[in-house]
């Protein structure tokens, strides 16, 4: 299909930095688990007992390493959430647990921002969670180091510093749900496919953030993020 055939312009392609590298992975999806942390599922008040479950961003919600991220409307309240995320270079429905492995490119670090005010407000309504997950550049995320040079992760420290005190203090042995099994039992929801993400969860600590916060972002043997809180858009 030419440019011709559009009535209007496309959009861009979402991508993420391949740390390294001047290459870059187109982003389909962004798949987010909800409650895989038990130490974040205490503080948020929720029974542990459940399982994870999952929800979206849109691609564009993606914000590069080094980003100044706006503010959002609507809220008093946004959160940071620091994860690991996991990019896959294929996939397909009802994929085995064992198999699971075989469909990830790599690894970065990412953070769900969160409008927590608003999140809270649709859950106690039993509403979608969009208005409180889905803003703009709600999806900041850092180069992705391939698999290739990381292996597959099961341990290795999560951390996110605010202004450099540390927030966020975890592993990823903590997930109570391991990668391997998020990308089988969601691909038993949808047919996962080349160029989605999977945000995996985040560990206890999330607190809110304002205007000139310095968010600081690691996850042991992947990388780090480093992302600036801007004024909100006028």
């Amino acid at each position: 299909m030419t440019d011709k055939s559009y009535v209007i312009p496309p959009p861009p392609q979402a991508t993420i930095a391949v740390a390294g590298s001047d290459k870059v992975f187109p982003v389909r999806r962004i798949w987010c688990v909800g409650r895989n942390y038990v130490e974040h599922i205490k503080e948020m008040g929720q029974d542990e007992r459940l399982p994870p479950f999952y929800f979206a961003k849109p691609a564009d919600a993606i914000a590069p390493d080094g980003a100044t991220v706006p503010y959002p409307s609507l809220t008093k309240d946004m959160h940071h959430e620091v994860e690991l995320v996991v990019a896959l270079k294929s996939g397909g429905r009802n994929i085995p647990v064992d198999k699971a492995n075989d469909c990830i490119w790599g690894y970065a670090v990412g953070v769900d921002l969160t409008r927590r005010d608003l999140q809270i407000a649709s859950r106690d309504l039993k509403r979608p969670w969009e208005i409180g997950k889905a803003f703009d550049h709600s999806a900041p995320c850092g180069a992705l180091k391939p698999v290739s040079e990381t292996g597959y992760l099961t341990k290795g420290k999560i951390t996110l510093k605010c202004n450099g005190t540390l927030r966020q203090d975890g592993d990823l042995n903590q997930m109570i749900w391991n990668v391997p099994e998020i990308i089988s039992n969601l691909s038993e929801m949808v047919e996962l496919a080349p160029g989605d993400i999977i945000m995996t969860g985040t560990p206890s600590g999330v607190a809110a953030t304002v205007a000139g916060d310095k968010l600081e972002c690691a996850v042991e043997g992947v990388g780090t993020l480093i992302v600036t809180i801007g004024p909100a858009l006028k």
